[in-house]
């Protein structure tokens, strides 16, 4: 077996990772690069692999980064499947579809200054009719099944607490007599964030391949992350200026919104000018939104009770959805104070470039930073403080005050991912650093080694790892582990789990122990199946 990492090593975009077996070809995400033009350049180049030779491909979560490459993955002939919890194929559809609408605008747009200059016009890297057949190829999971995938590969997604249907992979991979346990953890999310639940803590593995974005860093504290949005908030509007929000439609912008809504729901105190309008202009931000109360089954207790109790987490009075392009136009010529919140997150395209374009060059007016900028993207341009910047071909002085909030970050700090790391009870006999920058993978490399005793590595886009021929063979003890250590299970499923319990304490006579892997994960496979009904039925009964 060999692992080789095609992408988001040693930069945080272009997540692709290629396993070979000797009977299939496995991909773990498909993703785009984004940052500088050289790096962009990366998604115009032929794969490192026959597409047409992947068997299947295991998608973490929706976010371009780890999925928009799959159109053009399916464009050159990938025929296989694509595993994703439901959440992610969903927010999927959205995703892929407005990114090959951006891949469109933007060759159309290049091909109008290159036909100028005399040169033959560029294809877009795919077109929505791609993006739309690529979807065929999806098959929605739930967290906690373990699927047998063929004879020699399963997988179980958990959940990583990164966004909505964000997942860490568990693959088990047997080659001959030999079975090899992998963990991929995707991005990792912090903990006690709202709408979405904690990443689930995995007890073992072989070999893992671990995300490094803020390896070497710390996050604001929670609890003041609002307190700073809202001073500064309220310290824009006393200058009666515009406040722009650079936010990832998926995932960042639905946390912005839950929560906004406690804050301009829960106190009678605020007056009306304090109640600022908050757009949210940006129609991929709008229909994620819906499909966020689609898959309300996802979200954490604190967010399912609200739901109960009849207060919908992602609305309120002020908050206005801009889907409209007229509309998106109109609040750059509106001279009352406003907040906007627009993707791209990265300010790397869409609506955010014209309100950038607009509003930086006006001292009155504040651009709030509340997620990871790559290195090379217009937003970590701004944020490392440039004094001019060319938008949409025009040269803007960047007058704007800038303010960075790290609590906003789905993306777990150094202290969470060691926490995470530290969990493991079967430590991995070697960590592969990814999605980072090399100093962030190099601290976390450096503190992995020294705190824990693990092997770390940084791996280089192309570097290939082949499996040594000894390696443990996966305990599957963990497969028994009681269902009662799942956290946050409702009182009302409580009558189900004892059933299932006592089941599942049935087969214990049984010595045959693949018979009492295979029938634990059968049980197990219809009580999650279980569970997903009857939330959405207390969900859409209100109870």
């Amino acid at each position: 077996m060999e692992i080789q990492f095609l992408g988001a090593a040693k930069v945080v975009t272009g997540s692709n990772i290629l396993i070979k077996t000797e009977f299939c070809n496995i991909l773990l995400d498909c993703g785009l690069f984004q940052g500088s033009d050289e790096l962009e350049e990366l998604n115009r180049q032929d794969f490192a692999y026959d597409p047409s030779s992947i068997d299947y491909l295991f998608l973490t979560h929706a976010h371009v980064d780890h999925s928009a490459r799959i159109p053009k993955l399916v464009k050159e002939g990938f025929r296989g499947k694509i595993y994703a919890t439901q959440a992610t194929s969903d927010l999927s559809e959205v995703m892929l579809l407005d990114s090959a609408h951006i891949q469109e605008n933007d060759a159309e747009w290049t091909n109008r200054k290159r036909k100028r200059a005399g040169d033959p016009p560029i294809q877009p890297l795919y077109y929505v009719k791609d993006a739309e057949y690529s979807l065929r190829f999806f098959e929605p999971v739930l967290y906690g099944q373990k699927i047998k995938i063929n004879d020699i590969i399963s997988v179980r997604f958990r959940d990583a607490g990164h966004i909505l249907g964000s997942s860490i992979l568990e693959l088990w991979i047997t080659e001959g007599s030999k079975t090899v346990k992998l963990v991929y953890s995707g991005d990792i999310g912090m903990k006690n964030k709202p709408l979405i639940r904690d990443p689930e803590i995995i007890e073992e593995a072989d070999y893992l391949i671990m995300e490094s974005t803020y390896g070497n860093r710390l996050h604001d504290h929670v609890e003041v992350r609002m307190e700073m949005m809202m001073d500064t908030i309220n310290r824009t509007l006393e200058r009666n200026g515009t406040v722009i929000i650079p936010s990832f439609a998926v995932g960042r912008t639905q946390e912005l919104i839950f929560e906004l809504n406690k804050y301009y729901g829960s106190s009678s105190k605020i007056t009306p000018f304090r109640k600022v309008p908050i757009y949210i202009d940006s129609p991929m931000a709008v229909s994620a939104t819906r499909i966020f109360q689609k898959n309300a089954d996802f979200f954490d207790n604190e967010t399912k009770e609200l739901i109960y109790h009849g207060d919908n987490p992602l609305e309120f009075e002020n908050l206005h959805f801009v889907r409209d392009h007229h509309e998106s136009m109109a609040l750059n010529h509106a001279k009352h104070p406003k907040v906007i919140i627009s993707a791209s997150g990265m300010c790397t395209a869409g609506r955010i470039r014209h309100h950038l374009k607009h509003n930086l060059w006006d001292e009155k007016n504040t651009v709030i930073f509340v997620g990871y900028q790559a290195e090379g993207t217009l937003g970590r341009i701004l944020k490392d403080g440039i004094k001019s910047v060319k938008i949409l071909g025009e040269e803007i002085a960047v007058k704007a005050e800038m303010v960075n909030i790290d609590g906003f970050s789905g993306h777990a700090d150094q202290e969470g991912l060691m926490e995470w790391l530290k969990a493991f009870k079967k430590k991995p006999q070697k960590v592969f650093l990814v999605h980072g920058e090399p100093q962030a993978a190099e601290t976390l490399s450096g503190l992995i080694e020294s705190e824990l005793g693990i092997i770390t590595e940084i791996p280089s886009i192309g570097y290939a790892f082949e499996m040594e021929e000894a390696v443990l063979k996966a305990n599957s003890l963990e497969l028994l582990e009681p269902v009662q250590r799942k956290e946050n299970i409702k009182k009302e499923l409580n009558q189900v789990y004892a059933q299932f319990e006592y089941l599942a304490k049935q087969t214990d006579r049984f010595m045959d122990d693949q018979f009492l892997e295979k029938e634990y994960d059968e049980l197990k496979n219809k009580l999650i199946d279980l569970q997903r009904e009857l939330i959405n039925l207390g969900i859409l009964l209100g109870d």
